[in-house]
């Protein structure tokens, strides 16, 4: 319940910010009397596009920290909490990266990494995964989420979601003031838009959103790859990942919230499902890190 209140929350905060910002610059005024403005269509949907994904890419990291109830390690006051911060530490020197946040929550086997940049990231691993993988399995979960920092994942998957965002948005009302036309053309003392134009943007907003999730699901899962190929090499051997991943296959774990579901470490479907999912299914990636 607190993750779905949070949820809803932070998108209604997001979406009255971004109102005011179109409002202020002017380019919600895109519907005039002579027709569409493409030019200020374009602008207002590049700003909700591109807006709401960056203001979440912000929020990312203290979000995580509240919907996962994430713990932060700055004193450890256990072997295990030294081991991580130790571990962590020696796989960012490798990669390049500042040392990042390091935290552990409570729930099933599952990891993250976030943040809004490599200079303010965040590395998480939930009290299941460290009860029920080998501390060599661990490594290589975390080198994977390290890889992702270094790679920059969070901030490209952000870009892409602006893009198509950006596009569904534009498209939508484009294609909704065509409809709208089309059924006024024998209107002639009707000004402005009308309930055609409303429905056919909400619908085709709808369906292009649905097919754009499709294709940022498809980068998602390429990152993945990515990621696990540059933990290999962080390891200096595939063989970690390639346990750890089975290890996952082998376990319940718990996805984490909407918002964060792109974050994990555990994830992927087959079948229909497989278009949508973030996560390639585990048997892909341990044969991707097998080379075949």
């Amino acid at each position: 319940m607190k993750r779905v209140v949070l949820f809803l929350m932070t998108n209604l905060a997001v979406m009255l910010v971004l109102s005011v910002v179109t409002s202020l610059l002017g380019v919600n005024r895109f519907l005039t009397q002579n027709g569409l403005d493409l030019g200020m269509l374009l602008a207002f949907a590049a700003v909700i596009g591109f807006g709401g994904s960056f203001i979440s890419l912000l929020m990312s990291k203290p979000m995580a920290k509240w919907s996962t109830g994430a713990r932060v390690i700055t004193n450890p006051s256990s072997s295990t909490e030294v081991w991580l911060m130790d571990t962590v530490a020696r796989l960012a020197k490798r990669a390049n990266l500042p040392m990042p946040e390091v935290a552990i929550y409570d729930g099933e086997p599952n990891a993250f990494a976030t943040g809004a940049s490599k200079n303010s990231s965040l590395v998480a691993v939930s009290t299941g995964l460290l009860q029920s993988m080998t501390k060599e399995e661990v490594e290589a979960v975390l080198a994977h989420e390290v890889a992702h920092v270094a790679n920059g994942d969070m901030v490209t998957l952000t870009l892409i979601q602006g893009v198509v965002n950006t596009f569904v948005i534009f498209i939508s009302r484009v294609i909704g003031y065509l409809v709208d036309s089309f059924l006024r053309r024998n209107d002639s003392e009707s000004s402005g838009p009308g309930i055609g134009y409303m429905v056919t943007s909400i619908v085709c907003e709808i369906v292009f959103g649905i097919l754009a999730s499709i294709i940022v699901a498809w980068f998602s899962r390429q990152r993945e790859f990515r990621a696990d190929a540059s933990a290999a090499a962080l390891m200096g051997t595939p063989v970690p990942m390639q346990n750890a991943l089975r290890r996952l296959g082998n376990l319940h774990t718990e996805g984490l919230p909407q918002n964060m579901a792109a974050s994990g470490i555990a994830g992927g479907k087959g079948g229909f499902g497989a278009l949508f999912a973030t996560h390639p299914p585990l048997e892909d990636r341990i044969a991707a890190l097998a080379g075949r």
